[in-house]
């Protein structure tokens, strides 16, 4: 490797989110050079020695890949001037550096750290002043100490820079203590990383901390795949091959295992319960009271008293229904009187069988009665929609339990067994897009003798996060059940209906070119479905519809990668529906361009700006000096504007395409589906039923009919670990 030392000129480009850098580098002998690598926040006019190997970009030359950097105290006055105008040292801008090196020379950097006071000799610097600049250059110091301590223990500059902006100063004390902790706590670190740094630190391959934190790191990971458990056995085959103990005995390796497990549950960060053939299933702490308070609290819910008349079919079907002109088939008559007669009522169907008329119903003979009655859904999107349909206010289920974040100690919820919600029913919409976690958090805070009625879709996706809610409550066959089947005239009208529950039974969809609803486009060549996509978005159907592009048309596709993925199609789209224009500014995070007008989605929780994982919106406004970017969020019928700091991006993703999982709880007047052989590992027919209910108005499949047909017969639901219904069944045998 060679050593390359010079004045940092220019910072071409910087990514706060990866930290990777190209600047510009002039050398002693006044030639320049381009480096690439990993940095932290470095300002022009700073003095580096790099360590790297050169490379020839095929677009952008010869450029040297940095491996290792130094920042060095500047060599001459102009240097040193230099580099303390460039606004590294907060409240030193190039004026005052020029008074500092007048008054200071060459021993400007040493007095403002170690005798700050001798900065009031200048004049215009007074005590609060002179403190000021002392405490900015020693916060700069140690981030550069922290990153050269890291760097010296082989922590990229990406890592180091995400611990220090977590941790703060206390990042080295942190990973001394113990190096798997960022595992648990900083966004993006897992085990793999922390234990990489682990070993750099010293740590040996067997210790306790290190079992503990792969135990730990895999149930966090089984959680992501949507499993509550894990078997022991399957978590010892994971945690086994993870820690590659390849010199310690079998009996002994085991051993440490099982002592590390009982230490975790004598700790209480797990806990383990015996399945019907006496294996230990382990449980994360959260997840165990999760599940076990789930069914305790549905189980008090469902014995409630509760003295409400029941409405007879003389109120069913009188003048309160007839004057909302509502209709009800047998199986909705069933249900509004279990939605009475019982504390907990659940109600399940397909598209066109009438949940949102039972709601409708349901909410007309509670107010008759006088219920208070709450509604809500997991999305904004479905808490919309739930309010258009029934003409009353529906919310989130965050924005229902009051959530809040303290700083310091995360998010909470307001509503809980301590100050409960005030009602005498609630009607949660789309429960099979919660999950455990949340829906204990909802039971915590229904008041006993309130009415809980859980509307969902049982064939659709699960929920994104751990759990199987819906399907588990209703298997459990404790609670009253009302499966909804009959199609409505209107729905039966269209071929979206038609074929969604064409799929759900196995069979083939109908193409009927009478109908304007539902197409099929048969395409094998996966790059022209992903341009013949673009395509039927910017020009076929604007040209022969009033659909507009931006809004009202959503792509939907089963995986990530391959050519008609996520990403590649947001990039496709982008440029087809949202073009690089003078006029439009845009930001640059990592491979991700965001552009004025952009549709957004914002891909995790944050409870400080009260967005969450799967809520869509527009950029409306970039501000590259500011260093913000606003995004405009459809919020129950308003709309709601949120700022993100440019460094915060990493929380949104280009949504002219999303995943159709991501799709769970949003209605779209036009839904299009790549249905490629590529995504054969995806193609299930609750994937395929679930993209097509999201459509409204007209469902386009794009690729072939071997594709629908591995989805359609492919109806293996994907196994998860969760046994709310084996808790429910034992609390009511209990009872």
């Amino acid at each position: 490797m060679e050593i390359v030392e010079g004045i940092l000129t220019r910072i071409t480009f910087y990514s706060e989110g990866t930290s990777y850098l190209v600047g510009r580098l002039r050398q002693e002998n006044g030639e320049t050079a381009t480096f690439v690598g990993y940095f932290p926040a470095l300002r022009e006019g700073e003095t580096l020695s790099l360590k790297g190997e050169w490379t020839v970009h095929p677009r952008y030359g010869k450029q040297l890949q940095v491996k290792e950097w130094e920042i060095l105290a500047p060599a001459t006055v102009r240097g040193m001037e230099r580099f303390l105008a460039s606004g590294i040292i907060k409240g030193v801008g190039p004026h005052l550096a020029a008074l500092l090196i007048e008054h200071f020379k060459m021993e400007t950097l040493e007095i403002i750290e170690q005798a700050p006071q001798r900065l009031m000799e200048v004049p215009g610097i007074g005590a609060k002043r002179a403190a000021f600049i002392h405490e900015g250059y020693l916060k700069n110091k140690e981030i550069k100490n922290v990153m050269l301590f890291l760097q010296e223990h082989d922590v990229s500059p990406a890592i180091a820079a995400r611990l220090f902006k977590f941790y703060g100063t206390e990042t080295i004390p942190v990973l001394k203590e113990n190096p798997y902790r960022p595992a648990d706590e900083v966004p993006g670190m897992g085990f793999l990383t922390a234990d990489k740094i682990a070993r750099k630190l010293g740590l040996s391959a067997s210790s306790p901390l290190r079992i503990r934190a792969a135990l730990l790191y895999l149930l966090n990971r089984a959680a992501d795949d949507g499993h509550v458990y894990l078997p022991e056995k399957e978590l010892l085959e994971k945690v086994v091959p993870l820690l590659q103990l390849d010199n310690t005995p079998e009996k002994l390796f085991y051993e440490s295992i099982g002592q590390q497990l009982d230490e975790l549950a004598a700790d209480k960060r797990l806990f383990f319960r015996l399945d019907d053939a006496g294996e230990r299933l382990v449980y994360a702490a959260h997840f165990y009271h999760a599940e076990k308070g789930s069914a305790q609290k549905l189980m008090m819910l469902a014995k409630g008293r509760h003295f409400l008349y029941s409405p007879g079919d003389d109120v069913l079907n009188g003048e309160i229904l007839q004057g909302e002109r509502l209709e009800l088939a047998a199986e909705q008559v069933a249900a509004v009187r279990g939605a009475f007669k019982n504390g907990v009522m659940v109600i399940t169907g397909g598209p066109g069988t009438g949940k949102t008329t039972t709601i409708r119903a349901m909410i007309s003979l509670f107010r008759r009665y006088g219920q208070k009655t709450l509604l809500a859904a997991p999305t904004g999107r479905a808490a919309k929609r739930m309010s258009e349909a029934t003409g009353m206010e529906a919310c989130t289920i965050h924005r229902l339990l009051d959530y809040s974040h303290v700083e310091g100690e995360g998010p909470s919820f307001q509503k809980d067994e301590k100050n409960p919600l005030e009602a005498g029913v609630i009607i949660i919409d789309e429960v099979s897009m919660i999950d455990l976690l949340l829906f204990y958090s909802l039971l915590k805070a229904v008041p006993p003798g309130c009415r809980l009625v859980l509307v969902g879709d049982v064939d659709q996706l699960p929920s994104v996060g751990a759990g199987s809610v819906l399907r588990d409550v209703i298997s459990s066959g404790v609670l009253p059940c009302v499966r909804l089947q009959t199609i409505f005239r209107q729905a039966s009208r269209s071929m979206i209906t038609i074929n969604a529950h064409r799929i759900n039974q196995g069979k083939f969809p109908i193409y009927n070119r009478r109908r304007e609803d539902f197409y099929f486009i048969e395409e094998d060549d996966p790059e022209k479905v992903a341009h013949l996509i673009v395509e039927l978005c910017r020009e076929r159907i604007p040209r022969f519809t009033s659909f507009d592009p931006m809004e009202e048309i959503q792509v939907l596709t089963p995986m990530r990668k391959t050519l008609v993925g996520v990403e590649r199609l947001n990039r496709l789209l982008q440029q087809g529906l949202n073009p690089s224009a003078g006029h439009k500014p845009e930001v640059n995070y990592g491979s991700t361009i965001f552009r004025l007008g952009d549709k957004v989605m914002q891909v995790r929780n944050n409870y400080r700006k009260e967005v969450f994982n799967g809520d869509s919106g527009r950029i409306t406004a970039i501000n590259a000096a500011e260093g913000e970017l606003n995004v405009t969020y459809p919020d129950s019928g308003t709309l709601r504007h949120v700022t993100y700091d440019l460094k915060e991006l990493d929380e949104l993703a280009l949504s002219y395409a999303v995943s159709i999982h991501k799709s769970q709880g949003s209605e779209y007047p036009v839904v299009i589906m790549p249905m490629v052989t590529q995504h054969y590992i995806l193609l299930q027919r609750n994937l395929l039923y679930t993209g097509i209910t999201r459509a409204k108005r007209m469902a386009i499949l794009v690729g072939t009919s071997r594709a629908i047909g591995m989805a359609i017969h492919n109806n293996r639901v994907e196994k998860r670990f969760s046994d709310l219904a084996g808790q429910l069944k034992l609390k009511a045998e209990i009872r």
